[in-house]
């Protein structure tokens, strides 16, 4: 089980080491956008979707990373203050009653969305816009898959490690 948390582990830090590229590429598309709009008189209805599309990417495929790396939202008021066994319970409680069954009604309640948006290759938010919303509701379940999994990592180790200091491996 240990060596599948591990995959699961590494496939998350490789998504992320891939996608975090988005970051700089979606900041000089924007600056090109404002240069082409306000110096050129030039505007990209899709130039501008693209922005929207990578930008979705970023946060919905770096979401599991985050998780592992635990710095996704947290509202600590209580978790900062109690013993490492009680924040080992803390989180065992909130993977198995909170972040999987909210993930798994997210996979469960889009996922039609997703599979008409397939079935008629759903075109784009505006006119001129990019052709594939398909795409970008994809990352819906995505998303969803990846938590899940990285979620199922994280309870492996808070089971068979005990708890830890360093939530990175």
């Amino acid at each position: 089980m240990l060596g599948l948390a591990t995959a699961i582990d590494q496939m998350n830090r490789g998504l992320a080491s891939v996608i975090r590229w988005l970051a700089l590429i979606m900041v000089l598309v924007q600056f090109c956008i404002v240069i082409g709009r306000y110096v050129f008189g030039f505007n990209s209805i899709a130039a501008q979707e693209s922005v929207l599309y990578m930008h979705a990417t970023l946060f919905m495929l770096g979401a599991g990373f985050t998780l592992l790396v635990d710095k996704h939202v947290r509202v600590d008021v209580f978790y900062a203050k109690v013993s490492d066994s009680a924040r080992r319970r803390i989180d065992i409680f909130g993977h198995l009653f909170l972040l999987i069954p909210s993930m798994g009604a997210l996979l469960y309640w889009s996922w039609p969305s997703v599979r008409n948006s397939w079935k008629i290759l759903e075109g784009p938010i505006s006119v001129g816009g990019i052709e594939a919303v398909f795409l970008l509701k994809s990352l819906i379940p995505a998303f969803c898959i990846l938590i899940l999994l990285q979620s199922l990592s994280l309870l492996v180790r808070l089971f068979l490690e005990g708890p830890t200091d360093d939530p990175i491996p």
